[in-house]
């Protein structure tokens, strides 16, 4: 029986190729959105089992009519895959007000108001799973990345505590919390290399395909959390419960991140000559 997935953000990075592998699967319909529009259509030709939005995440109609178009022509909605989201790193105060707006609304309002508007469907259905895309920065405050850090902890303890209240009902949520990920969001870093974004670089560089596997593992068991990889979790969960560890490392760890920063930048300018 084919199943309903919304995926956001499905123009680049995860959600592009998450999308792609479920279109390959050809057992589930998909509604792929992206503000990106072109970029959404260069990337996937619509069809009786594929159909594309233009999405601004912020917006709770431009949610509602993709939900609508969804039960028309598809019936149900069995996933909603939160993927789309953004940073703007920079030292707190560096950071120009309106990008408090811009950040908390992307990475935290939009996924709430798409998870609240998905959630009443699923639970009239019976049945349902959100899976939300947060960061290990969520689960640690970040130096150089106050504001995303701050959105994507909201979006996980938001998702944890939607869970518990749906759970009786039918419907599942999963919050991942991924490290580094090699998207073009990563690229931006690469060509600017500021020490906002040192602590990012400090752990490991994930691929879309661990996200894919993270994926297949939230659909079959459902978990509150899945944290990428493991072990950084647990590091980001004791700075959390003891954060004054943080005054010790953080210039140790900023020195770690600009050098790794610099090696990866390397690497990629040498593959590029060649």
């Amino acid at each position: 029986m084919s199943q309903t997935a919304i995926i956001t953000g499905a123009a680049s990075g995860i959600g592009k190729h998450w999308a792609n592998v479920l279109a390959q699967c050809n057992t589930y319909r998909l509604a792929l959105c992206d503000i990106d529009e072109d970029g959404l259509r260069a990337a996937f030709t619509p069809n009786e089992n594929v159909r594309l939005h233009r999405l601004d995440i912020r917006v709770p109609q431009e949610w509602q009519r993709v939900i609508d178009d969804s039960l028309a022509h598809f019936g149900r909605i069995d996933y909603l895959f939160n993927i789309a989201g953004g940073g703007r790193p920079a030292f707190f105060l560096n950071q120009p007000l309106e990008n408090i707006d811009w950040v908390i609304d992307v990475n935290l309002k939009a996924p709430l108001v798409g998870m609240k508007l998905v959630g009443e469907v699923m639970v009239k259905q019976g049945a349902g799973h959100i899976i939300n895309i947060a960061s290990l920065a969520g689960l640690s405050p970040t130096p150089g990345n106050a504001l995303y850090s701050a959105a994507k902890g909201g979006l996980r303890n938001a998702s944890i505590a939607a869970a518990i209240e749906w759970r009786k009902q039918g419907v599942a949520v999963t919050v991942i919390a991924p490290d580094l990920v090699d998207t073009p969001l990563m690229q931006k870093h690469l060509d600017t290399g500021r020490e906002e974004v040192a602590l990012t670089y400090t752990g490991v560089t994930l691929t879309v395909v661990d996200l894919e596997k993270a994926f297949w593992r939230a659909m079959r068991d459902k978990p509150l959390e899945i944290n990428l990889p493991r072990w950084r979790g647990w590091l980001t969960k004791l700075n959390h419960v003891n954060p004054s560890l943080m005054l010790l490392l953080y210039e140790p760890m900023k020195k770690r991140g600009m050098k790794r920063l610099e090696e990866i930048r390397r690497q990629r300018n040498a593959r590029t000559k060649t």
